[in-house]
């Protein structure tokens, strides 16, 4: 039986549609675009940027993998099948609902792009010491950003940011911040890279911190200016490495609870270390090395104000593995030995084995974790004594709940250990954040943390910090 023209036409039109489906939504096969993935500084720790403490914060930028690569061919399952598709939004989100939290689309400066950030929160801070309690509330301004070269060849990359707070009400030191690294890299010939690094830190030493001055109104102000050329060779299998980091530190006045400044310029010193390493390529994800390396500390001051000669010697080595899996694993453990000496006789020399690691891992798409493990040798100021172990624990975990709310919680733990002979006491700290970033578009977002940190002292009494804040912070 005859089929009406109109049927057949219909059907001619159904077959069509079929064989040759238009698209519903345009989709890009392009990768998206994302933020470098290597630390700093750091890293994060210290980098980085660091995990929070009580006076800083660690970004988040540099455990963020990249998201992927949005195929043409898979179906806009949201919108199949509709007639009436809800238009696009202005600024594009809802064409490209994957996009990087973190990625900001920059400005353009010649053959750099520029992406900057700026937030402001107002944050509430309970800090209790003994049977001692302090309460304040706070502004506090943020500005940051990065600078990526766009060349050909080489690289030049800038990422710097910085803190400010003003008490709104209540009693409480402010902790201003600042950090800025720079890393230029040179493509030379025959598998060989340079890096060139500088950088600037400011901060405010904690009160926690071993060396603070007892009952100061304002704690000394730390800068740190640093400098350092590293060399990149790849011999076959084999991959050696060398590099000189200069790094000099001022410090700044404290003031008394009566008003007065007291010195601290008999702390400047300046000090440098020179080190080595090599390593095998047993296959294209792991990679075996051992690093040895040896530094110098010289302060201004040949004696310090208590008649201390605190310039030092360093050295120290390690050995590791080398972990590289792609974006789901990637990163490095080494254990090893420093031993620190130093001018004066009557200051017994520091050694300490040591552990450092971190590990970059994202066991899904959106979810990203980073560990990390260090071991540090810091001097005192005090009379007769050397200086102390911090054997630091962080980690970092950031999930994206949707494509536009991300949920980022830290931890960090820090054994902080002294010569059986000190008077010092061992400290435990632990330090924990938890915050949500949400998107209110592609340029602003609203942002809420809180954060605890308690100090375990072993003979004296424990202290407790309880922060809590809400914000802003807009990108470009």
């Amino acid at each position: 039986m005859a089929l009406p023209s109109v049927h057949l036409l219909a059907l001619l039109a159904g077959a069509a549609l079929f064989t040759h489906p238009m698209p519903l939504r345009a989709q890009s096969a392009q990768p998206l675009s994302g933020d470098g993935r290597e630390a700093q500084q750091a890293e994060a720790a210290g980098e980085y940027g660091a995990i929070a403490t009580s006076s800083q914060a660690v970004p988040f930028a540099d455990t963020m993998l990249r998201i992927g690569e949005l195929s043409a061919a898979a179906p806009d399952e949201e919108n199949f099948g509709r007639l009436n598709l809800r238009e696009a939004s202005i600024d594009g989100l809802r064409d490209d609902q994957w996009r990087d939290r973190d990625d900001a689309p920059g400005v353009r400066l010649g053959t750099f792009v520029l992406r900057p950030t700026i937030s402001q929160s107002i944050s509430t801070e309970s800090d209790r010491y003994g049977g001692s309690r302090s309460n304040r509330t706070y502004w506090q301004t943020g500005l940051g950003g990065t600078l990526t070269s766009d060349w050909s060849r080489h690289e030049l990359s800038v990422i710097g940011g910085g803190e400010w707070q003003k008490n709104i009400s209540g009693e409480g030191e402010t902790e201003p911040e600042v950090d800025i690294g720079a890393d230029l890299r040179l493509d030379l010939a025959n598998e060989t890279t340079a890096h060139v690094t500088g950088g600037y830190r400011f901060y405010r030493e904690d009160t926690d911190d071993p060396n603070a001055i007892f009952d100061a109104d304002t704690q000394s102000g730390v800068n740190q200016f640093s400098g350092g050329l590293t060399m990149e060779h790849d011999f076959g299998r084999l991959r050696g490495t060398a590099g000189l980091a200069l790094d000099r530190t001022v410090y700044s006045d404290a003031t008394l609870s009566d008003g007065t400044k007291l010195s601290m310029q008999d702390r400047d010193q300046t000090a440098g270390q020179l080190r080595g390493r090599l390593g095998y390529e047993i296959s294209p994800t792991l990679m075996p090395f051992f690093e040895a390396y040896a530094g110098r500390a010289i302060y201004d001051d040949e004696f310090d104000a208590l008649g201390f000669a605190r310039s030092s010697r360093s050295y120290g080595g390690r050995g590791g593995i080398e972990v590289e899996l792609g974006e789901k694993l990637r990163g490095e453990l080494g254990l090893g030995y420093e031993r620190v000496t130093y001018q004066d006789d009557r200051l017994d020399p520091i050694g300490a084995f040591t552990i450092d690691s971190r590990f970059n891992w994202s066991p899904r798409r959106g979810t990203d974790v980073a560990l990390g493990f260090a071991t540090s040798v810091n001097p005192l100021t005090s009379a007769d004594e050397s200086g102390y172990v911090d054997y630091t624990a962080t980690s970092l975990l950031s999930h994206e709940l949707r494509h536009n709310l991300v949920a980022r919680l830290s931890g960090a733990t820090t054994w902080r250990r002294f010569p059986s002979d000190s008077i010092y006491d061992d400290q435990t700290i632990y330090a924990t954040t938890g915050g949500l970033a949400w998107g209110l578009n592609r340029y602003l977002d609203l942002t809420g943390d809180v954060g605890y940190e308690y100090t375990d002292n072993k003979n004296s009494a424990d202290s407790q910090i309880l922060r809590a804040g809400i914000g802003l912070t807009l990108k470009r």
